[in-house]
């Protein structure tokens, strides 16, 4: 990854986005997620239930990562975010990134209390291709 773009443009090719919070006795826990609904710079915003325990853990503690992989028939490529988690409550972000069968999921719609948004802030990652490995800054890409 050498531009912010190729790294968008990597993650949104994906389906699936794996989530790690801290629990309360400092061991991580992984959650696979969707992608996320929006990237704007060096955040990504992803929907999730208040309730949920891993939205407790950011509550508690904001360090997460989050892990983006595409296994080919040939070349394995993943990139490693880490970085901290914002839970929003804000009307504005969760009309932004709804879509129309969130309702499955949260019957009152979006200003259900079970729904919120996880703001994810990169600060650095890790990208791996074809047996090499790359840590960067998320300010050193182009």
């Amino acid at each position: 990854m050498r531009t912010k773009q190729e790294l968008v443009n990597f993650i949104q090719a994906q389906k699936v986005a794996l989530l790690a919070s801290v629990d309360e006795e400092g061991f991580p826990n992984m959650k696979a997620m969707y992608v996320p609904r929006k990237i704007e710079g060096n955040c990504f915003y992803f929907s999730t239930n208040t309730s949920s325990m891993r939205t407790q853990q950011f509550m508690k503690n904001a360090k997460a990562s989050i892990y983006f992989y595409n296994k080919g028939r040939f070349k394995y490529e993943g990139v490693m975010l880490t970085g901290t988690v914002e839970v929003l409550q804000d009307n504005a972000i969760k009309k932004e990134i709804w879509q129309a069968g969130d309702i499955m999921y949260y019957s009152q719609g979006v200003t259900d209390p079970d729904y919120c948004v996880l703001k994810f802030t990169a600060m650095k990652g890790r990208h791996y291709c074809s047996l090499k490995s790359k840590s960067f800054a998320m300010e050193e890409l182009e």
